[in-house]
């Protein structure tokens, strides 16, 4: 009986080494493997992309050095930062992330172009070219990531690909509850073990306690010894401080990560991380909307964009307001007090559409053949033409270009009693347009469902934003006929 124990437990323990080599193992080789199909790409597409430009505009091959270099040089800054960012890490490719890449193949070329003209070699890149390398080259690398990333999962379904191997100790409710919550094995975490705690009841002699807690960490020790995980989860609740305490002693005798396993609160959280002022710690729940890169980035782009829109539109707000003028009596502008940034009120800038001038703490919001409406402004809304002369308040920096639309003072009052996480939408800077309006969601908010369904698209929005973003939303207000849907 004892042999057969000895070669039973011999078994496991190689079984479990092999394991851990072949995770150890599959990690190294898809480090490697993304890391040199983006340099490949980076540096094939240059060729590629610079012989076929030059063949059809010019019919000749062009110089092939030149590309390489292009290429190797763009390679180089693109690849460094992803090995700072730790982007090549297994764990980032069990979901789609195409923002990031997009971000720094961005930044790469920008830095391209500015070491071009710090050499004095930016005159022999044909425009044509770069713009043609830039865009089929993010998209051969997009491609590639969507396929790398439904390897990865269709891998860790059959357990070929691992990103982590761990072991739960705790409660058996808890243990069963962040293994149905979470399901590891679809985020690339491999559960080698678990060890659940003897229920023990909370009236028992502190001694008996102890005794208890000591025996279930001493088998749990000598199991994980065996299994030989990566990191161990203490997974119950947060409130059993003493207990947490002992735990994370004892298992200091093992070669592991030791983790304390989430409770319920953080789930509704995207961005919860550890944060240390000197010797105090907290654990950070949210992120500020945008960091301070975020907001120059931002603020730049709604100066430029608005001076340069104010410019070009000045013949349309002039024709605007003369139509306005001879349609009917009252003033050209219709101003209003609607809540900008972190709820702060400001005076919008509007052309007047209606017949009425409201600004009080009862509104009502337009609706279909509105017969305050008159005929310029019917006009004007269908076009979202009234909206122009919110430039002036992007330049004053009441509002940005693209951000939630801002509503009446009465509005705002009355849905942040109705809707949960409303007034997050002044967390940012109101915009003209917005994540919503592109999507239809605009006009008349009858229902609370409509209403719910353009915060969801606002808070998407805040959640999610970057520069191209808002690009994006720009071009879409503009070209798509979507974005004039529900305009009355």
């Amino acid at each position: 009986m004892n042999v057969h124990h000895t070669y039973a437990l011999t078994s496991r323990i190689d079984t479990n080494r092999f394991l851990r080599r072949w995770t150890s193992l599959s990690r190294t080789a898809f480090f490697s493997a993304i890391l040199l199909s983006d340099i490949t790409i980076v540096v094939t597409m240059a060729c590629l992309t610079g012989v076929a430009y030059h063949l059809v505009v010019y019919g000749v091959v062009g110089d092939l050095m030149t590309f390489l270099e292009v290429g190797l040089v763009s390679a180089v800054v693109f690849v460094i930062p992803n090995l700072f960012r730790g982007d090549y890490v297994l764990s980032n490719f069990f979901t789609f992330r195409p923002r990031r890449s997009l971000q720094l193949w961005s930044v790469t070329f920008i830095c391209l172009l500015a070491l071009g003209f710090l050499a004095q070699i930016s005159v022999v890149y044909s425009r044509g070219w770069m713009i043609l390398y830039y865009c089929s080259t993010i998209c051969v690398l997009l491609g590639l990531r969507y396929l790398f990333v439904r390897a990865t999962v269709i891998g860790s379904r059959f357990g070929l690909i691992s990103s982590q191997r761990i072991f739960l100790f705790g409660t058996g409710r808890h243990v069963e509850d962040f293994i149905t919550r979470y399901q590891p094995r679809t985020l690339g975490v491999n559960v080698v073990g678990c060890h659940f705690l003897t229920p023990v009841d909370p009236a028992a002699p502190d001694q008996v306690q102890r005794q208890t807690l000591a025996r279930d960490l001493d088998a749990a020790i000598a199991s994980a010894r065996i299994l030989e995980p990566e990191a161990i989860f203490l997974v119950m609740p947060w409130s059993a401080t003493e207990t947490i305490n002992r735990c994370a002693e004892a298992l200091l005798k093992l070669p592991v990560e030791i983790h304390l396993g989430a409770e319920h609160i953080l789930d509704r959280f995207e961005h919860v991380q550890l944060s240390k002022f000197g010797s105090m710690a907290s654990l950070q729940l949210t992120r500020m909307p945008l960091s301070r890169v975020e907001r120059f980035e931002k603020r730049a782009f709604d100066l430029l964009f608005a001076s340069v829109a104010l410019i070009v539109l000045t013949p349309v707000l002039a024709a605007a307001a003369l139509l306005i003028k001879l349609d009917s009596a009252g003033p050209v502008f219709f101003l209003q007090h609607r809540y900008g940034f972190n709820q702060k009120p400001f005076r919008i800038i509007k052309f007047r559409t209606m017949r009425t001038l409201d600004d009080g703490p009862v509104i009502d919001q337009a609706k279909r053949d509105d017969p305050r409406v008159t005929r310029v402004g019917a006009w004007l809304r269908r076009w979202n033409l009234d909206e122009l002369p919110q430039l002036f308040n992007v330049i004053k920096g009441d509002m940005s270009l693209v951000g939630p639309r801002p509503h009446a003072l009465s509005h705002d009052r009355e849905y942040e009693r109705r809707i949960a996480l409303y007034a997050r939408r002044h967390n940012v800077k109101p915009g003209i347009t917005g994540w919503a309006q592109i999507h239809g969601l605009r006009g008349e908010t009858d229902t609370d469902e409509k209403m719910e369904q353009r915060v969801e698209h606002d808070l998407y929005y805040i959640d999610n934003w970057w520069l191209g973003l808002d690009l994006q939303i720009m071009i879409r207000t503009v070209l798509s006929p979507t974005s004039y849907r529900n305009a009355y």
